[in-house]
């Protein structure tokens, strides 16, 4: 799914810069076919990719017999990275994702 980021923080993610956040956040990260990927607590993959200054797409499985409170840790990481990746809280990315979907354009 591919998110927005917010105006003039794409700058930010260029480089290194996206895959150094997601080590900041997540720890271990390896490079796949453009794409930087991990795993944490449930999530048994997430990958995120760059796609312009203002889209970021981003892919997860998620292991659906993992413990509860793997899941609500998986959940605060997910959260913390998005919002640091694209200057969006958790109710922002969702009526951005909302009027996408309303407008057709999922």
């Amino acid at each position: 799914m591919d998110f927005d980021i917010k105006k003039g923080h794409g700058a930010s993610l260029e480089g290194d810069g996206l895959k150094n956040l997601m080590t900041e956040v997540f720890g271990a990260v390896k490079e796949e076919g453009g794409a930087y990927v991990t795993s944490f607590g449930a999530t048994t993959r997430f990958e995120v990719k760059l796609i312009s200054k203002t889209a970021l797409s981003v892919a997860t499985t998620s292991d659906k017999a993992a413990p509860t409170e793997a899941m609500v840790e998986s959940n605060r990481k997910y959260n913390e990275f998005m919002e640091k990746a694209t200057g969006f809280n958790t109710k922002e990315r969702s009526k951005r994702l909302q009027k996408k979907a309303k407008d057709g354009k999922l």
